[in-house]
């Protein structure tokens, strides 16, 4: 644990996590790939599917269950692949039996092509599953008004994308991100879309409190290498962020001090 970590906490739903980055367990080469990866970035929690990897542990493979244990990580299990409020809440209270956790990342696709969230039943969803005890996680756009209202039904932080997951392609829009950022005064992590260190270093600088990754390691050439690099880089936009940047200027300015006029500058 380094001291700008232990000094800076990112707390959700009152628990303390000495990291920022959040990763997710699929698509990885091998079991051993994913294990070294997850060891070098030392993550806050890791994601898991409850719904790819069946509804028992025997079910899903004894070597990724004993895997995660084994990693001494928290567990955030995911509703992804759900279509339907009953089918999210179900899958919901399964994961809270099989992985005996509170924890759920709330995912309600409405959108096949672009995976993009139900925002017209997210807000009751979530709703749902709060009264029901969880500590809820929701991945959502970068919609002010939905944000608010996830906020208002009692997520304790909201986790909006970047781009549509798996894209890789950054932040598609920075104005409302940042928008979001400075309205909503609670924990924010940017989950899905992101494809390179740089985009996780961009939305902390930003002042987001964490991001959640998968593809951009899992797919990389060196995904081992790939989970360093971005555990790097989000902590170096947090330090940016609580550095305070500078504002950006219009026209050149010297950086140099004057200390008196040069002997050759003098008039004749």
């Amino acid at each position: 644990m380094n001291s700008s970590a232990s000094t800076d906490p990112l707390v959700l739903y009152g628990q303390s996590f000495t990291s920022r980055l959040l990763l997710g367990t699929a698509r990885y080469p091998s079991p051993s790939v994913l294990e070294a990866a997850v060891r070098t970035s030392t993550p806050a929690m890791l994601t898991a599917s409850l719904r790819r990897q069946g509804s028992q542990p025997a079910e899903f493979g004894q070597g990724f269950w004993d895997l995660l244990r084994r990693l001494n990580v928290p567990v955030l299990p995911n509703t992804a692949g759900c279509h339907s409020v009953q089918e999210a809440i179900t899958t919901a209270e399964m994961a809270r039996e099989v992985f005996q956790t509170s924890w759920i990342k709330l995912e309600l696709i409405g959108d096949d092509y672009t995976l993009q969230p139900d925002t017209l039943r997210l807000v009751e969803t979530a709703e749902h599953l709060i009264r029901q005890g969880f500590w809820v996680l929701p991945y959502c756009t970068e919609d002010l008004v939905l944000c608010q209202r996830l906020v208002d039904v009692g997520c304790q932080a909201v986790m909006p994308w970047a781009a549509p997951i798996g894209t890789g392609k950054g932040p598609v829009n920075p104005y409302a991100l940042r928008m979001l950022r400075e309205r909503l005064d609670v924990p924010m992590l940017v989950d899905a879309g992101l494809g390179l260190p740089s985009h996780a270093c961009q939305v902390m600088e930003w002042g987001y409190d964490g991001v959640l990754l998968n593809t951009a390691v899992a797919l990389a050439q060196d995904p081992v290498a790939m989970a360093a690099a971005f555990a790097d880089a989000v902590r170096a936009g947090r330090s940016a962020y609580r550095a305070g940047a500078m504002q950006a200027q219009e026209s050149a300015q010297p950086s140099t001090p004057v200390l008196g006029t040069p002997f050759w500058h003098q008039a004749p």
